[in-house]
């Protein structure tokens, strides 16, 4: 019923793993990724010896829990370079033992489900099943790698309505089945899309995906309260992919669509995973409960916890000064003289995309309108 869809389980993983080490295209990506010129050069040097590293590396590798046990180092050092300070609150309300639909707002492809896994896994959970859109996984290999990291699938490159609402069915009974027979959590989140505009809004068609799966026998309301929906939110002080970001806005309002380049969505995700954040901050909440009669009433919950919990910095207020025309705020901040130099060195019509992305989390905060 979920073959098409589920993670891989630990049967698979050594056969899986032989297959991504055999795909040329895997072997070049990591040499681009990793260095770039020297690949361009002498791809016959560095995609072997790359592979070889990686092969010696894994080599011992059995199960999903080794698998993340071994890539756990990696992802520490990879915080280390991108992050000054990462802090986490609210996971003290959880139990370890229970599972739970951790739904997030969503800023970075890689780096939120990255994130959150991490601050988790350091407070003594489970790491969550991970959905991921298949508008990423363009090659074999990339869908591989998610699904041995307990990525489940999720269809949007669909044409029929009925295409759609059968993949909505087998999507939420996936999830369903992960909460509550596997004991698993999962997360997902709250919108298909980064919100470049730094504004973040759950998507009640999410949720209405998430009720398909209730029996007659249930209410509405009990159904949503028995997920155990946990609001995530997590807040970058600097958005390394903030000029991508202010660019597709600006060609997106004038030009009406905009057509990627060769490999673009690979260096944004490669800029995102290494690109410097600055201060980084995860609140959990509590689950949410309550008399719900529709989709918009959980959504609406949802944001009212992600948007108290959010955690503004200075870049955000320097942001909102520059953009409503009040007196800048003196500051010696490091992250605020590099966004500073960001927007000075942007296009004029540019600008003012980069500058309402941070200032919009101050207004979001506030319970106001998006710039």
């Amino acid at each position: 019923m979920f073959e098409d869809i589920r993670p891989y389980n630990d049967a698979e993983t050594q056969n899986v793993l032989q297959k991504i080490l055999k795909d040329r295209k895997f072997a070049k990506s990591i040499g681009s990724l990793l260095t770039p010129r020297l690949n361009e050069k002498a791809p016959w040097l560095v995609q072997p010896l790359v592979i070889g590293i990686i092969k010696s590396y894994l080599g011992r590798v059995k199960t999903i829990d080794s698998l993340q046990m071994k890539i756990k180092p990696l992802v520490h050092v990879l915080l280390k370079k991108s992050i000054s300070e990462l802090s986490v609150h609210g996971l003290e309300h959880l139990d370890t033992s229970k599972s739970y639909l951790f739904i997030s707002n969503h800023r970075d492809i890689i780096m939120d489900p990255c994130i959150i896994c991490w601050a988790l896994v350091q407070n003594g959970f489970r790491t969550p099943r991970l959905a991921i859109g298949d508008n990423l996984l363009t090659l074999p290999f990339s869908s591989n790698l998610m699904r041995l990291n307990k990525s489940f699938i999720v269809k949007r490159n669909l044409e029929t309505r009925r295409e759609k609402l059968n993949a909505a069915k087998q999507l939420s009974s996936y999830i369903q089945f992960s909460l509550s027979e596997d004991k698993s959590s999962v997360w997902i989140a709250q919108r298909e899309g980064r919100a470049k505009d730094g504004y973040d809004l759950t998507n009640p068609a999410l949720i209405s995906m998430l009720s398909l799966s209730r029996s007659g026998q249930i209410s509405y309301s009990d159904y949503i309260n028995s997920l155990n929906i946990v609001p995530v939110a997590i807040s970058y002080e600097l958005d390394p992919l903030d000029l991508v970001k202010a660019r597709e806005l600006y060609t997106y309002k004038f030009k009406g669509k905009r057509s990627k380049r060769h490999n673009e969505d690979l260096i944004s995700i490669a800029r995102g995973i290494t690109g410097w954040k600055g201060r980084v901050h995860v609140e959990f909440g509590k689950p949410i409960g309550g008399d719900f009669q529709t989709e918009k009433e959980v959504a609406s919950t949802i944001d009212k916890h992600l948007h108290y919990n959010y955690r503004t910095f200075g870049t955000n207020a320097w942001a909102e000064a520059a953009l409503d025309g009040s007196s800048l705020p003196t500051s010696h901040d490091k992250s605020i003289e590099l966004l500073r130099k960001r927007v000075h060195f942007a296009r004029d019509e540019i600008k003012p995309y980069i500058l309402k992305q941070y200032a919009n989390s101050m207004r979001m905060r506030r319970g106001e309108p998006p710039f």
